[in-house]
């Protein structure tokens, strides 16, 4: 049985993912934004699972939360679920929030990063010194989610790490109408988590209902990947660990 940190469970598919991973014996660590948010995982805490809080649309939150989850313990496999549609803080959420979670939590042996079809939208650039400002568009944000997966994969060759297109489903995010199964969504992060050794696809990869696809070129340029981390580390301060 695994242990698994979710980011952004309270709702959607992280806390679709949590429940069926909880149904099935795992250990989990769910995430809210806030100690409100709390009440929508009591059921699963109930079960077992633990609890930590902190906005991700805030750096000083974003350590806190590293930090919660360093205390209890190390964990086998983070997803990182957590994202926002709209807004100043869709960089914040979608890109800065994983990278400063996976620089800052105890190295697990396996990552997810929760990409979107609409990767394939967004813009190669980073040229602007104030992207993190000016930048809120979502295809945007899951291209560099995308990028930085890719990269992690390069830094760390002891860590299976992996980018998920979960599919248009019926979430909050997604709207009631969206056309995919949420089943289907959430399934494939909860297959890379837990899959042993000899069935964990190659790492580096991009995946939608269980099929790699080849993401955005510019997400595999090696020049676009190294230009994305230092940029990463100017924001946060963080320099990405090397082991």
């Amino acid at each position: 049985m695994a242990r698994i940190f979710i980011t952004g469970s309270t709702d959607g598919l992280g806390l679709a993912t949590a429940n069926s991973l909880i149904d099935k014996g795992h250990e989990v660590i769910t995430h809210s934004r806030n100690e409100h948010r709390l009440s929508a995982v009591q059921h699963l805490v109930d079960k077992g699972a633990k609890a930590v809080i902190g906005d991700l649309s805030a750096f000083e939150e974003q350590c806190a939360v590293a930090d919660q989850v360093n205390q209890l313990g190390q964990v086998d496999a983070i997803i990182h679920n957590a994202g926002i549609v709209s807004g100043k803080d869709v960089i914040s959420v979608n890109v800065v929030a994983p990278y400063t979670l996976t620089a800052l939590i105890t190295k697990p042996s396996k990552l997810i990063y929760l990409s979107s079809s609409m990767h394939f939208g967004g813009s190669a650039t980073l040229t602007n010194d104030d992207w993190l400002i000016n930048t809120n568009d979502y295809s945007d944000s899951k291209l560099f989610v995308t990028t930085l997966a890719n990269a992690i994969s390069k830094r760390w060759n002891d860590v299976a790490c992996f980018s998920v297109d979960p599919g248009w489903v019926p979430t909050k995010m997604g709207g009631k109408d969206a056309p995919d199964d949420l089943v289907e969504g959430y399934q494939t992060q909860e297959w890379l988590a837990t899959a042993n050794e000899m069935a964990t696809p190659r790492s580096g990869t991009y995946w939608h209902n269980r099929q790699q696809l080849v993401p955005h070129r510019a997400s595999l340029d090696v020049r676009f990947q190294d230009q994305l981390m230092e940029e990463l580390v100017k924001v946060t301060g963080i320099r990405f660990p090397s082991r």
